[in-house]
């Protein structure tokens, strides 16, 4: 059934397809609707789920953590400051190997106040052990969501996931998307077997103190390992759910245009639909540009970003967000990966933050740039923002 619905409804559905049991959450704009969508589904009798209130993001994934353990299968959303606040919480799904999923509406963190799209929130969460994916459409992320209950529930992963849409740019837009019928989602994804889930025939303690004699290294070598395998798994179930639905999506690194490309450029998200037409537009002018776009941050793509530098000759990394060490995430996760297995120059642009618009004017600048950089074989500036107000350089 194909129908015009915005992201956060996207979302909304495929934990409804998904047969989510528990649902506990919080608002914030703009993830409210999200589980606006689900109270309406259940209210009205078309999910079979147990709705949960609380006070609270960090009490939102309690109750998610408290009712996987269970052996149920599990969904929340948040977005920037909830995010934020359940960062305790999601440091024990993980480490208790709970593969909940949960949507997250990328939005910029205060002060200044602000609720448009901005990748901060979920990058600052990026080490807590949870597999990550940033949706380019809403088609996407209902997609994203079936998907990720099958991989992280397979037994080897047993992981949680957060997958990502830029705020409003997708959250509140409407897009037309296909909602597959729910006996072909039944088939692809199976009930919820937990291993270690909890029963009162079988006592056991739950994340109990261990000294530092005890097995806490090897609990997180054991999540490694589950990490290291993950990007199989990925690639197993985008085939499968291919072969069911028709759709695929390119793995953990979607490619366009790249194959004889001299500059590249590396990016998350909405932006990647933006750049595309850029790509396209260039292309007709004889200039050769491509673009990579990361969906996975978590497991981090290295083989595929290590492939495609053998491509070009630079690599333009776009981020959404700043670290605070040296450039964006993606920018040095990517330089991190590339060390030892490339020499080509990799520059980081910093753009969007708070929201603001990355027009295709603004891009195709940053593509010129990334041109003479490959013609020259050396970056002048390794990080540079682009769109500042009054600066001339990257003015429309």
């Amino acid at each position: 059934m194909k129908t015009m619905i915005t992201g956060n409804e996207a979302a909304a559905w495929g934990a409804r397809l998904a047969r989510v049991k528990v649902v506990s959450a919080y608002p914030i704009t703009p993830q409210t609707k999200v589980v606006e969508k689900i109270a309406e589904f259940i209210a009205n009798g078309e999910m079979d789920a147990r709705y949960i209130r609380v006070e609270s993001e960090h009490s939102a994934m309690a109750a998610c953590i408290s009712a996987e353990n269970t052996g149920v299968r599990t969904f929340t959303a948040t977005s920037a400051h909830g995010l934020a606040l359940m960062h305790e919480m999601l440091m024990w799904a993980a480490y208790a190997r709970l593969p909940i999923v949960m949507a997250v509406i990328n939005r910029a963190m205060a002060p200044p106040w602000s609720i448009w799209a901005d990748h901060q929130d979920s990058m600052a969460q990026r080490d807590t052990g949870w597999i990550q994916i940033y949706s380019e459409s809403n088609q996407e992320e209902l997609d994203a969501v079936l998907m990720l209950y099958k991989i992280c529930e397979d037994k080897d992963v047993l992981l949680p996931a957060m997958t990502m849409m830029d705020a409003f740019i997708l959250s509140h837009t409407m897009e037309p998307v296909d909602i597959p019928d729910q006996k072909l989602v039944d088939d692809f994804l199976p009930e919820l077997d937990l291993p270690h889930r909890l029963d009162i025939n079988r006592p056991a303690g739950h994340g109990s103190l261990i000294m530092p004699e005890g097995p806490v290294m090897e609990y997180r070598k054991a999540m490694a390992d589950a990490f290291a395998g993950v990007r199989d798994k990925i690639l197993k179930v985008e085939e499968e759910f291919r072969e069911i639905f028709g759709r695929e999506y390119g793995g953990l690194v979607e490619e366009y245009r790249t194959e004889d490309a001299d500059a590249i450029a590396v990016v998350s998200s909405t932006i990647a639909s933006t750049s595309k037409e850029v790509v396209d537009r260039m292309r007709e002018r004889g200039l050769k540009v491509g673009l990579a776009r990361v969906r996975y941050f978590r497991p981090f793509p290295h083989r595929e970003l290590r492939e495609i530098a053998k491509k070009t000759d630079m690599l333009g990394v776009i981020d959404r967000s700043y670290t605070f060490g040296y450039g964006g995430a993606l920018y040095a996760e990517t330089k991190g990966v590339l060390y030892g297995h490339s020499d080509i120059p990799v520059k980081n642009y910093i753009m969007g933050i708070g929201g603001r618009d990355v027009t295709p004017e603004i891009l195709e600048k940053v593509f010129m740039d990334m041109l003479k950089i490959a013609k020259d074989g050396a970056v002048d500036t390794e990080v540079e923002w682009v769109g500042l107000i009054g600066d001339e350089r990257w003015s429309a």
